[in-house]
């Protein structure tokens, strides 16, 4: 879910359908739109000689869709063995219950309320099918239940809508918190500085090649609209509608519901911290 469209300075990836990386294909849904950018990348993720294979957000309600991202895995020989979400927007999730059918598959969320099976995901977590190796990275802030997958051989992570291939995410207020989202950052910025991460495998739009400077990017954005707001709010604008009128002018109408969110977000945020 993006807040705005791309922006200046925002680092530029490619692929948007396709093989990603030694390990990760994506296959591009299509709901495209303001909200979802190309529409939603459902990943395919497997090791290069195992025939078993793990989706990663299955996306919307699509027979269409889930049964391409099948047919996909199958053409390379591969089996799906296993559903994850990295959490619960309708975009990444809605057709996880559908696709399990088709596939037979268990569905692991960080949510009790989205798993089909016993099995969750949890901080810690190493997902091991068919010889992979992916490492769940608890990255709360654009909704509670955020989740991001590091995928160590490949020195990628897939962010979900945490972090995205254009554009900056929405911190889905009241269930997305600003402090949470700064944490997830630094967390994932540790990854490119602390684990070599220099791939980004996002939730919507292209792989970004520059991991560390996505993330540095987000952070500086942040910052940048939380000072806006702030001033804003010194400036009289009282209201989150007043903010985004504010402070959102040069974006899109059609993104304001969305952007309002995380105004109230920052609002929260600069309350808590004394700030205003």
């Amino acid at each position: 879910m993006t807040e705005a469209a791309a922006l200046p300075g925002q680092p530029r990836g490619g692929v948007l359908s396709g093989p990603a990386t030694a390990r990760a294909v994506n296959v591009l849904a299509p709901n495209a739109s303001a909200m979802t950018l190309d529409g939603t990348n459902t990943w395919i993720v497997a090791e290069p000689d195992s025939d078993l294979a793990v989706v990663i957000d299955p996306g919307p309600l699509d027979d269409g869709h889930l049964k391409n991202v099948i047919a996909v895995a199958e053409k390379a020989g591969r089996r799906i063995a296993l559903t994850l979400l990295t959490h619960g927007h309708p975009d990444h999730a809605e057709g996880a219950g559908r696709f399990a059918e088709l596939t037979g598959t268990k569905v692991r969320a960080l949510d009790p309320a989205l798993r089909l099976g016993d099995e969750g995901l949890a901080a810690g977590d190493v997902v091991t099918t068919g010889g992979l190796e992916l490492r769940v990275v608890p990255t709360p802030g654009h909704t509670a239940d955020s989740l991001s997958f590091h995928l160590p051989a490949d020195q990628a992570v897939l962010t979900g809508d945490t972090v995205l291939g254009r554009g900056t995410t929405v911190v889905a207020h009241p269930d997305g918190r600003l402090g949470d989202y700064l944490d997830t950052l630094r967390r994932l910025r540790s990854l490119t500085v602390d684990d070599g991460v220099h791939t980004v495998l996002p939730g919507h739009g292209p792989v970004l090649e520059d991991a560390q400077g996505a993330v540095e990017f987000y952070l500086a954005h942040r910052a940048h609209r939380l000072a806006q707001v702030e001033t804003a709010v010194e400036d009289g604008h009282t209201t989150s509608a007043a903010v985004v009128a504010h402070v959102y002018a040069d974006v899109d109408r059609s993104l304001w519901p969305a952007a309002e969110l995380s105004v109230l977000a920052q609002l929260d945020y600069l309350r808590e911290h004394g700030l205003i």
